[in-house]
């Protein structure tokens, strides 16, 4: 009996204890979904409906094969499936073919109802290179020998998407919490508890053409509004609606460049009242008409969380709108606010639809009707403490099933409440997490709660190219790292100006942080450029007038982003796969394709190695020296300076030419 069938674009294969469905999902893309026993089940999680194709499904005997343009599956009468490149039949990527009593490549193991603990098994290669995957802190470009835990926290996200060196993107389509093991003897992707298999492998020619079909897939990120190009201004926190203001109108005073000034946390009432205390913030629309003619957005902090003080909570509580837990008291965190104060958090359920109707309800009343339409959605992993995903309920399931959807649906929901509202361009979310498909909802991340070092600057430089190559292309560091920086010393100041040098040529540039010595428990010391002595302010204040120099360009590039899904910020070997020697540099990148950056990442660093990547010609932006490319070159880093290279002839010359210390 032949084990295959065709059923419209999808080619199904049986067994007594398996169903598999090979499907076309948009160009160039297949998706492959398994269940034990059973139909699969059609769950659209990060993906949108696929663009219809042409394919060409072939059954045999012993095997059956299904191409779908550039990208072809064969499956032997096993169940055993590889995936080809179908202009050259180079094998792309295979599943490990079982041998004797060895585990299935495709393993479930029964948890309860019909969830599984879910294993699948590929082959490796012992060249192939993996990027993506999200931020991860091990420090490292390529994943190869890593493993990656699938599972949202602090300064770590889970986007389950790889792009490999062999010229293919993976998608794991599983929200579930686990792990990818990318080990020199195989790699494995584990859900902890599911109710099937489901990747999707898309074939390209390029980097870019993979990222596209990837953009196509699960959304392209909206189109970036002219005033997120600029410069974000932060601290922990501002106490006051005067004491915020007053610093904007310095920025316009010293006629400082100034786009956004974020209101961090613990402006509310209480954690979930979602709205301004008027004890400390008396005016919100007079704050915010004070900062729009100062042409400046004021971005809120908004937390998912509540505690039993809000004036929201016994309504939520009683409405099902919070996260539940399986067993035990339903607080899922504590934040101490003081050694003395804590809080114990609960979080809402932004898999409930009624939960992010109600939430959006909240900032549509208390923020959006006095002109608030910029959003900071921190803590969105959500910080659940312990982290122990399988005693939360959530209204889609139990959170070791569902648990690393919350930030997309999270972000869906203020998406969609601003769409809703009447904005079509302006929605930006600046996020501290984020999966597959966030960026459709216009999702920006920023690397959490790091620490103020050099060494945590190095780790940035990694992850934000990774998080590029994750399909999230905006995003951002909190310049001089979050926690640990004390402004008075030489350490700090020199980490400082190295990483708003480097933050300049992030997508989003953005200062902020919980500075030391401290003005009290809940209130850092302060965090503005003229804050860390004047050598550093006047360093400071060239690369924000270079940043404002470089936003028609910003710009330019962020229409590509929109249309074509491809970063801003990528390694050098996205744009040279020809230049084997661009594979292994993983502390310079390119920001969109005339910028070369080479940020000094080591304490006391006056100078630097940089590769130029070959086939063109590179000029030294300070100098104007031309390099041939293909080369290694020695470069001059005086603290007022960050090593850049044009490529020949290009008119972004002029922008730098006027940094102090240029010739």
């Amino acid at each position: 009996m032949i084990p295959f069938e065709q059923k419209g674009h999808a080619l199904i294969w049986r067994s007594d204890r398996e169903t598999v469905c090979i499907q076309a999902w948009g160009r160039d893309c297949l998706r492959v979904r398994a269940r034990p026993g059973h139909d699969v089940l059609d769950q659209s999680w990060a993906l949108l409906d696929p663009v219809s194709t042409e394919v060409d499904i072939e059954i045999h005997q012993d095997r059956a094969r299904l191409a779908n343009g550039k990208l072809c599956a064969e499956m032997s009468a096993e169940g055993h499936i590889g995936f080809f490149r179908v202009q050259t039949g180079d094998r792309l990527l295979e599943e490990e073919p079982p041998l004797f009593f060895r585990p299935p490549v495709r393993s479930y193991q029964a948890r309860s109802g019909d969830l599984y603990h879910i294993e699948v098994r590929f082959r490796s290669q012992e060249d192939e290179c993996f990027y993506g995957l999200g931020q991860q802190i091990h420090g490292r470009l390529n994943h190869k020998g890593c493993v990656i835990e699938l599972t949202q926290r602090n300064s770590e996200v889970s986007i389950p998407f790889l792009l490999s060196s062999r010229g293919y993107g993976f998608l794991w389509h599983n929200p579930a919490i686990g792990r990818v093991e990318l080990g020199m003897n195989g790699t494995r992707w584990v859900a902890e508890a599911s109710r099937q298999v489901d990747y999707v492998v898309i074939a390209g020619d390029s980097y870019a053409e993979i990222l596209e079909r990837y953009a196509d897939l699960t959304g392209h990120p909206p189109l970036l509004p002219a005033w997120a190009t600029g410069f974000w201004q932060s601290k922990y926190r501002y106490r006051t609606q005067e004491e915020l203001l007053e610093v904007a109108r310095e920025y316009k005073r010293r006629n400082l460049p100034l786009s956004v000034i974020a209101l961090d946390m613990i402006h509310t009432p209480a954690m979930g009242d979602w709205r301004f205390d008027e004890r400390y913030f008396p005016d919100p629309a007079g704050m915010v008409r004070e900062l729009d003619a100062l042409g400046v957005k004021l971005m809120v902090s908004v937390w998912p969380a509540v505690t039993v003080q809000s004036q929201n909570f016994q309504e939520m509580h009683k409405r099902g709108l919070l996260i539940r837990t399986e067993k035990g008291v339903d607080a899922h965190s504590i934040l101490w606010v003081t050694p003395q104060d804590p809080l114990y958090l609960h979080f809402y359920d932004a898999t409930n639809p009624e939960a992010r109707c109600y939430l959006w309800a909240q900032m549509k009343q208390n923020y959006y009707r006095f002109g608030v339409k910029v959003w900071w959605l921190d803590a969105c992993e959500p910080e659940i403490y312990p982290q122990d995903h399988g005693n939360l309920r959530y209204f889609l399931g139990n959170g070791l099933e569902v648990g690393n959807l919350y930030p997309l649906l999270h972000q869906q929901g203020f998406y969609e409440g601003m769409k809703a509202a009447g904005e079509e361009e302006e929605v930006v979310l600046l996020c501290r997490s984020a999966w597959a498909g966030s960026q459709r909802y216009g999702a920006a991340v920023w690397s959490g709660d790091i620490a103020s070092t050099f060494e945590s600057l190095q780790v940035q430089v990694r992850a934000g190219l990774n998080m590029g190559l994750s399909g999230i292309p905006w995003w951002s560091t909190d310049i001089g790292g979050f926690i640990g920086g004390d402004i008075t010393s030489s350490y700090f100041r020199e980490l400082v100006v190295r990483w708003f040098q480097y933050g300049c040529f992030c997508p989003l540039f953005r200062l902020h942080g919980w500075r030391s010595p401290a003005e009290s428990a809940t209130c850092g010391a302060p965090n503005e450029v003229w804050s860390f002595g004047e050598d550093v302010y006047a360093i400071l204040k060239e690369y924000l007038l270079l940043r404002e120099r470089l936003r028609p360009y910003i710009l330019e590039q962020a229409r590509v982003v929109h249309e074509r899904g491809i970063p801003l910020m990528r390694p050098l070997f996205f744009d040279f796969m020809s230049d084997e020697n661009c594979r292994a540099v993983d502390d310079a990148f390119l920001f969109g394709p005339e910028i070369l950056v080479a940020p000094v990442l080591h304490q006391g660093a006056r100078e630097r190695e940089v590769y130029l990547p070959a086939g063109t010609a590179w000029m030294d932006a300070w100098t104007g020296q031309v390099w041939t490319g293909g080369q290694w070159v020695r470069a001059d880093a005086p603290l007022e300076r960050i090593p850049v290279y044009l490529r020949e002839g290009s008119p972004l010359r002029a922008f730098f030419i006027t940094l102090r210390g240029s010739p």
